[in-house]
């Protein structure tokens, strides 16, 4: 299937996140409470809140669609549509579908023999803002729209669409009844968001820019008005279900490196932050124990439950300069004072994010082509480290993720790391030593020091900066990346986020100054060589502000590759090209970026991992398997999974799907993002969501 018709995912590098729109695909037949940090939500009654007001909500950039299954669909996108179009299945907090009761009395599949078939019963309360009842025929229409059938249209997916062999009303009023060609597992995903008859049958108005609006919806909001950088909801005056507590809410756009002082100056509401500003919120709180909590809860169903503790002073301090510096001018620290009142009016809410962080091995070409390459770099990686790096000082859980298409808490999730081994030094170092890459003689290197290769590359011994230990592992700090106040250590987020950001891309940091390729660092007899070469790998990260976050971790990750004589060569590259001119096209050898969880792994974790396959030009079918490495197997699983009705089986294939993709070894997880939101206080039923869809008609401010 053409790549285009499959762009529905989430790279994070920048910290722009491309949306995934909401699928579903497990069963709620999984009960429990949600893992901590699942969600952050200031929780409070409906009838607490005013019942007015304007709600300022920031995204990465204005939208250019309103159509969430159009290719340029991002994440503003998909909050437009949740708040005004059907969503038949919401999330909760462990990521599991829900039957949506504003939209459907019921939904269920009648029949699997000869074929599935699934009727819907949709509530007779539900119309379009135009008055006429949701029906079979707004179904039909994204059918035929979404099934792959019609260039005109130009869809980004057609997942499960493509299955449906007919749709039709049903026996009774206010029913639609779905007949499948094959069988489909995530039915549940279908048709979220619906969208009218009026924009689905036409190619015209499908494709039409964002600032041609929304004439129909059907929510607890509509559109009113799309300007630059800002799309306006208003109240639905034909909303069945509760009424909306905001009188307006307006998402405005503010790239993530301005939002700082977009909420210092009073223009936003809520807004997803970088670390920096995170420290900043939570260092204006009277405990900073406690950021974040004075209003709601921080689990399902607990309010006022304390957020998880930080687990000590954050190394780099409280940000904003140094108490007892005298060198500042007064109207520094006036400036100063002022822009921590203004950040006083947030507080923090955090969670980990339905997103995580990957270390991608390009395996195409080059020494990462030989997967036993692959392997000993994965484990030379130590997860738990970098987990720690990055969510420790946001006082978030900082286990490792396990799982390539689960997330912690997620209905079936289990770590299948151990398909691929534990970080092992020596076990690396096997691996490398079996496909021909072994250490150098110590010899030639001390020949070499001072003198040229026929390269014409001056060689030095190692410096003491080559022995200093990793301090994600709590070693010494390398002067190189560290300052003494530990700032570069807490500065790594991997939350640079595009929706602010969840927009995903993948981030990374360059070497010191002088530092070709980290050779300084490591010494010409350690770097394991095949037929006199030595293993050098093509580290390409984004350079962009927002991409800072994830410096330290390319630099963790660089000196932990050192340890068993492989050498980093860390190029950065523009942010706007890193995904289209460098990931797309296979051109790097390791990368950092992030994917998106799913309710539904079986249909969005697919072309993720699906086995490249030639074209008849010769090029190769990627899919979204931007790392090349992928197994007739694995294709197999998934395509078992996607047909097996019964939610336990299918669980179990995808499963087994990921043990496979473990063993690959082409993309290794290494830690689920934090999602930090700055929201003003007053504000309730919103923050760090999560999994969770929002549920915006509660969205309010107190009274």
């Amino acid at each position: 299937m053409p790549l285009t018709k499959r762009r529905r995912a989430m790279l994070l590098a920048t910290g722009v996140m491309l949306p995934l729109p909401v699928l579903a695909g497990c069963s709620s037949d999984d009960d429990g409470p949600a893992p901590p940090a699942a969600w952050d939500i200031a929780s409070a009654p409906r009838t607490a809140t005013s019942g007015t007001g304007t709600l300022r909500w920031a995204l990465d950039t204005a939208p250019t669609t309103l159509n969430a299954f159009q290719k340029t669909a991002d994440t503003g996108t998909q909050r437009i549509a949740g708040a005004v179009l059907p969503s038949l299945y919401t999330l909760d907090a462990r990521g599991r579908p829900q039957r949506n009761g504003d939209y459907l009395t019921a939904a269920d599949v009648t029949s699997s023999d000869p074929k599935q078939v699934v009727v819907y019963k949709l509530n007779p309360k539900a119309v379009w803002s135009d008055g006429r009842p949701i029906g079979a025929e707004d179904f039909q229409a994204q059918w035929r729209a979404l099934r792959g059938t019609d260039e005109a249209y130009g869809t980004a997916r057609n997942a499960g669409y493509d299955r449906i062999a007919k749709i039709e009303p049903g026996d009774k009023e206010h029913e639609v009844k779905v007949t499948f060609a094959k069988p489909y597992t995530d039915w549940r995903s279908l048709f979220t968001p619906l969208y009218p008859k009026s924009v689905m049958g036409n190619p015209a108005v499908f494709t039409a820019p964002a600032t041609k609006g929304l004439a129909v919806g059907a929510g607890p909001f509509m559109v009113r008005e799309v300007s630059d950088g800002s799309v306006t909801l208003v109240r639905n005056p034909r909303w069945w279900g509760d009424r909306a507590r905001l009188s307006r809410l307006v998402f405005q756009a503010v790239p993530a490196e301005k939002r700082d002082e977009a909420l210092i100056a009073g223009r936003l509401d809520l807004a997803e932050v970088d670390r920096a500003t995170a420290r900043r919120i939570r260092a204006t709180a009277p405990d900073k124990r406690a950021a974040g909590t004075g209003q709601g809860s921080s689990a399902p169903g607990k309010a006022g439950a304390p957020e998880p503790s930080t687990g000590g002073r954050e190394a780099s301090g409280a940000e904003g300069g140094a108490t007892g510096d005298t060198g500042k001018a007064t109207g520094d620290t006036d400036k100063n004072r002022s822009r921590t009142r203004a950040l006083s009016r947030f507080t923090l809410r955090k969670a980990l994010d339905s997103a995580y962080t990957q270390l991608a091995l390009n395996g195409t070409k080059g020494p990462l082509a030989d997967e036993r390459v692959r392997r000993a770099v994965a484990r030379a990686i130590d997860r738990k480290a970098l987990a720690k790096l990055v969510l420790k000082p946001m006082g978030l859980p900082s286990e490792p993720l396990g799982n390539h298409l689960l997330m912690a808490g997620q209905p079936g999730y289990k770590d299948h790391s151990g398909a691929l081994g534990d970080p092992d030094t020596n076990a690396a170092q096997s691996l490398l030593a079996d496909a021909g890459w072994r250490a150098g003689d110590a010899g030639r290197q001390k020949a070499l020091d001072g003198k040229t290769d026929d390269r014409g590359r001056r060689h030095s011994a190692p410096t003491a900066t080559a022995t200093a230990t990793d301090p994600a592992t709590g070693g010494a700090t390398d002067p190189a990346t560290d300052s003494a106040s530990g700032t570069a250590s807490q500065s790594a987020s991997g939350t640079a986020s595009a929706s602010a950001t969840n927009t995903e891309r993948p981030s990374g940091a360059a070497p010191a100054a002088g530092d070709a390729g980290r050779s300084g660092r490591l010494g010409e007899a350690a770097v394991v060589r095949k037929k006199g070469r030595p293993l050098v790998l093509r580290f390409v990260l984004p350079d962009d502000r927002t991409a800072a976050p994830l410096s330290t971790v390319g630099e963790r990750i660089a000196r932990m590759l050192e340890k068993i004589g492989v050498r980093t060569e860390i190029t950065k590259v523009p942010s706007e090209s890193y995904f289209r001119d460098h990931i797309a096209t296979g051109d790097y050898d390791l990368a950092l970026y992030s994917w998106p969880a799913s309710a539904y792994p079986a249909t969005d974790g697919r072309p993720i991992y699906a086995k490249p396959q030639p074209a008849a030009d010769g090029s190769l079918v990627v899919e979204q398997n931007y790392t090349r490495v992928g197994t007739d197997q694995i294709d197999q699983f998934f395509d078992q999974a996607l047909s097996e009705l019964d939610s336990g089986a299918s669980r179990s294939l995808v499963s087994r799907a990921d043990s496979r993709i473990w063993a690959a070894a082409g993309s290794i997880p290494l830690y689920q993002r934090p999602q930090l939101i700055a929201m003003r206080k007053g504000l309730v039923n919103a923050g760090a969501f999560g999994f969770a869809t929002p549920r915006y008609q509660d969205i309010g401010f107190r009274r």
